[in-house]
């Protein structure tokens, strides 16, 4: 046989054995919230290592709601979340016959940022965020200095998530007193590296989005001490996150998995190799894990199908995991 036929032969094996591999690969479909995105697709990676091709995880960015939007459609197995689901999103679940297990999986510090060159701010209160953002402002607030008499008469650039992004309804929450509660005429992506690069190349630029964010590029960016309800200026930090002090932009970011899709073999090891193995790859991606015993608890509701959820459907600001994972829940 001809040697350069006869390879073709074996390569032609390897790949037709490659592709019967991915067609037979199980498939795990997670999409949702862009700051959880890079914990799952951490924890997803390191998972379809160990099983060698025999489980394909994908992992989207349509933002919180629009995950949620999928999810309650039925479109994916787990919906990465980084706020409650709400009501309006129960109801669509219940009325699709969907239903879930909510599961916290790790901290996250909503990060205030700068252009490094910004060399007037170092910190910020809730006051003048709210003076910024609030929909009163659309219009009207547009130079630095109308938000603090210090600060410069330069052009204010504002940049956020988008509508669908649960960190834009967490901070709306906690800043303007109302989810989704802001201004409309700034900058909006559910892609928070969009963002980066706002801030990155404006100097009269402030963004918020998650921490992972701004930890894979401090260099580039300014992460604005925010002061609390005790009056301290704090930036965000793993340990201001633990001790509460970084408030109220410490929150919880959730996975919720579709009840039915959780009785298949590989959905169920993936989430329990999520809650048993995902704190170090947590920390990898500079979010803030939990303490054992919460994943401890979180691993006994997703064993136990613990349906529901424990918020009710209403946006909830500077609650801690523990008073979480203790609550009854309710679909």
């Amino acid at each position: 046989m001809n040697i350069k036929f006869a390879a073709a032969l074996v390569s032609v094996s390897v790949l037709s054995l490659a592709a019967v591999k991915v067609a037979n690969a199980q498939t795990i479909k997670v999409d949702g919230s862009s700051t959880v995105f890079p914990i799952t697709e951490a924890v997803a990676e390191e998972y379809q290592i160990q099983k060698r091709g025999k489980v394909h995880v994908t992992v989207g960015i349509s933002g919180t709601g629009g995950g949620f939007k999928r999810f309650c459609r039925g479109e994916t197995d787990i919906s990465d979340a980084s706020r409650p689901i709400l009501t309006a999103e129960m109801a669509a679940c219940a009325a699709a016959g969907i239903k879930y297990i909510e599961l916290p999986i790790a901290y996250d510090a909503l990060t205030v940022v700068v252009n490094p060159k910004a060399t007037w701010v170092d910190q910020v209160t809730v006051a003048e965020l709210k003076k910024m953002w609030e929909p009163a402002a659309q219009g009207v607030i547009a130079r630095w200095n109308q938000v603090n008499s210090k600060w410069p008469k330069q052009p204010l650039k504002l940049f956020g998530p988008g509508a669908d992004s649960g960190t834009f309804d967490y901070f709306t929450e906690a800043v303007n007193g109302k989810a989704k509660s802001s201004r409309g005429d700034f900058t909006a992506s559910e892609d928070d590296n969009i963002l980066v690069q706002g801030i990155e190349s404006d100097v009269n630029g402030l963004a918020y989005f998650g921490y992972a964010y701004y930890a894979a590029q401090q260099g580039k960016m300014k992460a604005l001490k925010v002061v609390n309800a005790q009056g301290v200026a704090v930036g965000p930090s793993e340990e201001a996150v633990l001790n509460g002090s970084y408030n109220p932009f410490s929150r919880p970011l959730f996975i919720y998995v579709n009840a039915q899709a959780a009785q298949r073999p590989e959905v169920k090891e993936f989430v329990e190799f999520y809650l048993g193995q995902g704190a170090q790859y947590i920390k990898e991606v500079k979010y803030v894990p939990f303490v054992p015993a919460a994943y401890t608890t979180a691993l006994g509701h997703f064993r136990n199908n613990k349906l529901g959820t424990v918020f009710g459907g209403v946006p909830q600001v500077g609650l801690k995991v523990e008073d979480l994972l203790s609550r009854e829940g309710k679909l």
